[in-house]
This record gives structure tokens, C-alpha cells and sequence, in this order.
């Protein structure tokens, strides 16, 4: 694991929430009139992102996972921090087109729009050496991690344009993208092929969403949501277990920063949520001037 350390920038590193991302108080109202669209939202980061959007003020919220179960559990936490957000849901597999379609249908319906879109959903499976693995098992984690995310961009983006060229009429910030992403995207991990693999694919993908359509407004963001407890983050082996020291709440208020247009400059990049803000926002000039945090291959001129 000390490779990772070559993957961050030279950042302070956070943990938990902090004050710059929290939306109880800084962030308060920076979702106020905002529809906000989540996969994976029934437990976890999901989860801890549909509750601070709630807390950031959003007008409403839509949830959609395979767990009914979870998804009602992630509504009521919801109404319990704001009562003034909708909230509907929807089960969904992301890894259905007609799934998707219908649920981002249904949200554009029922609340008339979609300003932020976070695909959350995720799949870890058992970690076995190419050689070895299962091959459905295999696959399972480029259906969930990579077609799941571009389905939910696929059908968001036009609802997303709309919200960018909206909004941008008052001189104000929508159309944001939010891809969950993982440190594991620029490691080479024994046994994490498809994982990992998958997860570079992402970072790939919402480089391509920015070329095509940053200038129809909208703004993408491939993020790491830290080393979370989650269940998914469970199910690495256990030697990993001692680097999920990240609360979920971290990521969700990373998110929620991203959607205020703090960070509008830095998209279609890969970005860490333990990263602290304000120094990465230091490094704004750098970062843009050299087009740090993007999947390039290096070679000597």
C-alpha cells in the first residue's frame, strides 16, 4: 500500500468531516432548489450523500438501489435532517439500461429536472489472480463499476445540460456529474484485476464526458470516497482492512462541495476526498497549467 502514497498529491489528508465540507454549516443552503439523482443510495456512501444533500438544503432527492429495504431506510434518514426534501425512490439495477432510463425518467416526472447526478452504485467481488478467477464474478465488476456508472450518465446528461444552461442564465452553478472512483484506479494490486481495472476505466470515462459535453456546461468529477467500512470495503481481504479508516460522511460532503461549484475548474479530473480542500484549491493554477490528475501514458522525449 505504500504505492499509494505516489498517487496523492502532497495534501493534507482527512478522515472524517471537517468543517470546509460540512453541510450542516458551511455548505448549508448550497443545494437549496436542487434536484439531486443517486445510485447506489441505499447504504453506505450513497447513503451518507443523499443525507448531507438533505443537510446542504436540496428541494428533492431521488434514491435508487436494489434494496427497497435500504432505500426506505436512506428516505427516512433524509426526512429526519430535512423535512422540507422530497424524497422518492426506486428499485433499480444499474446494470439494466431500461432500469435506468425508467428511473431517470420517473425523477425528471416527478420533480421536473436533474441538477446533480451521483453514480454511487458499486461491486467488489473476490480478489483471485487472472489465472485463477471467476469469469462471471469477473466480468460482474466492469457491469456494475463501469456499465452502471455510464448508464446513469448516459441518461442524466440531457437532463444535466438542461440544468447547466439553466442555472448558468443567472450567473449561477448546475450540471454536475459525480463518478465514484477508487485509489485503486491508479494501483496495481495482486488478485484486484477487475476491480481496480474497472475503476480506471471510470477516471477514463469522465475524462470523455468532460471533452464532450464540458462546453454544453456540464462538470464531471471521477472521485476516491477514502477507505470506508463499508460493506463492499469489507470484502477485501483482510490484510486491506486496516486502511478503511475513512468515514462515509467524508466523501458525502466532498460531494456535496463539488455540486456547490467550488471546484468547477477542476473538472474531468480524478480527485481524492481526503484531500484537503483548501490546499488543493491552492494548487489550482498548477494543476490546470500542467493538466495534473488525468490518465496519460509517460514517455521520454
Amino acid at each position: 500500500m505504500s504505492s499509494i502514497q505516489t498517487q496523492f498529491l502532497n495534501l493534507k489528508s482527512h478522515h472524517s468531516l471537517y468543517s470546509e465540507i460540512d453541510p450542516k454549516t458551511t455548505l448549508k443552503g448550497s443545494a437549496s432548489g436542487k434536484i439531486i439523482f443517486i445510485s447506489g443510495a441505499s447504504q453506505g456512501i450513497g447513503q451518507a450523500t443523499a443525507v448531507a444533500f438533505a443537510q446542504a438544503g436540496a428541494e428533492a432527492i431521488y434514491l435508487i438501489a436494489r434494496s427497497v429495504k435500504g432505500l426506505e431506510k436512506t428516505k427516512s434518514k433524509i426526512l429526519e435532517v430535512n423535512s422540507k426534501t422530497q424524497c422518492t425512490y426506486k428499485v433499480c439495477d444499474v446494470t439494466i439500461d431500461d432500469q435506468v432510463k425508467s428511473a431517470v425518467e420517473d425523477c425528471v416526472s416527478k420533480f421536473d429536472g436533474i441538477d446533480v447526478a451521483d453514480a454511487n452504485a458499486g461491486y467488489l467481488g473476490k480478489w483471485d489472480k487472472i489465472g485463477e478467477s471467476n469469469i462471471n464474478g469477473w466480468w460482474k465488476s466492469w457491469e456494475v463499476n463501469l456499465k452502471g456508472t455510464y448508464l446513469v450518465a448516459r441518461f442524466c446528461l440531457p437532463h444535466l445540460i438542461k440544468s447547466a444552461r439553466k442555472y448558468s442564465t443567472k450567473g449561477l452553478t448546475s450540471g454536475h456529474l459525480i463518478l465514484i472512483s477508487s485509489v485503486g484506479a491508479q494501483l496495481l494490486t495482486p488478485g484486484a484485476s477487475d476491480y481496480q481495472t474497472s475503476k480506471h476505466a471510470v477516471n477514463r470515462l469522465c475524462e470523455f464526458i468532460n471533452v464532450d459535453h464540458a462546453d454544453d456546461g456540464i462538470k464531471c468529477f471521477a472521485i476516491h470516497p477514502g477507505g470506508v467500512p463499508t460493506s463492499l470495503g469489507k470484502k477485501m481481504p483482510e490484510e486491506m482492512h486496516p486502511y478503511l479508516i475513512d468515514k462515509p460522511e467524508l466523501a458525502a460532503g466532498f460531494i456535496v462541495w463539488l455540486a456547490s461549484g467550488k471546484a468547477d475548474w477542476a473538472k474531468g479530473r480524478y480527485l481524492s476526498s481526503n484531500w484537503d480542500v483548501n490546499e488543493l484549491m491552492q494548487m489550482k493554477n498548477q494543476i490546470i497549467k500542467d493538466d495534473l490528475l488525468v490518465n496519460r501514458l509517460r514517455t521520454i522525449n
